[in-house]
């Protein structure tokens, strides 16, 4: 499995070449399929949703699939996954792309399709894969207004890859409040370890090998 788990998207030529690097082709020669199921969740003006997607599609790909999990049949949104060669994921709402990943009962065959995909997440899309992405973990990063939002108290993590929490947007500009002393506040509560990216960097895990790729800054709380 092959992750590149980024804050804001390819916003820089280090992580576009991270995502060549991994796909093994030309962007040209490759499929993507494009996820926006957590931005939905957002309210809101949603220019940095089309900002993304324009950047994104801008790549030049073979071809540009966009895919809501939401509503339609669980196989036909199963085979969308496995006609593609780079699944992206969009952010919005981390919490209701889970929920529609475990309510839709895709995560089986989500990871099926990973086996032999590269996986790009952005943001909220970049959150789903820890195994403390829980009631607990809301408690501590204090967030759970947008879980309570959706009707929920508690979120059952769709994959539970990783023991490491992913924590988006640091020093971002759109989230004034994620300096320093806000992650210092988490990493303090916290009883699992934390990435803390800002918009310019990226977790990447290459079968099963985790490292960070960045033009920007970032920390890791273990």
């Amino acid at each position: 499995m092959n992750f590149l788990l980024t804050a804001s998207g390819l916003r820089n030529e280090t992580l576009r070449g991270a995502l060549r690097d991994m796909l093994g082709k030309p962007f040209g020669s490759a499929n993507i399929v494009y996820v926006p199921t957590a931005s939905v969740a957002e309210p809101g003006d949603h220019g940095w949703f089309v900002a993304d997607m324009n950047r994104l599609h801008g790549l030049g790909w073979r071809e540009f699939d966009v895919l809501e999990l939401n509503g339609l049949p669980r196989q036909m949104v199963l085979d969308r996954l496995l006609h593609a060669d780079v699944i992206y994921v969009e952010g919005g709402s981390h919490y209701h792309l889970a929920r529609s990943i475990t309510g839709n009962g895709l995560a089986d065959g989500f990871l099926e399709a990973l086996e032999n995909r590269v996986y790009v997440g952005v943001s909220a899309g970049s959150m789903i894969f820890s195994r403390n992405l829980t009631g607990h973990s809301a408690d501590v990063i204090g967030d759970t207004t947008d879980l309570h939002v959706l009707g929920a108290t508690t979120v059952e993590p769709p994959f539970g890859l990783f023991d490491w929490y992913l924590k988006p947007h640091l020093y971002s500009p759109d989230f004034p409040e994620r300096d320093d002393a806000w992650a210092d506040r988490i990493a303090a509560r916290a009883d699992f370890p934390i990435y803390f990216i800002d918009d310019e960097t990226a977790v990447r895990v290459r079968d099963g090998k985790v490292d960070v790729i960045s033009e920007g800054r970032w920390r890791f709380h273990p």
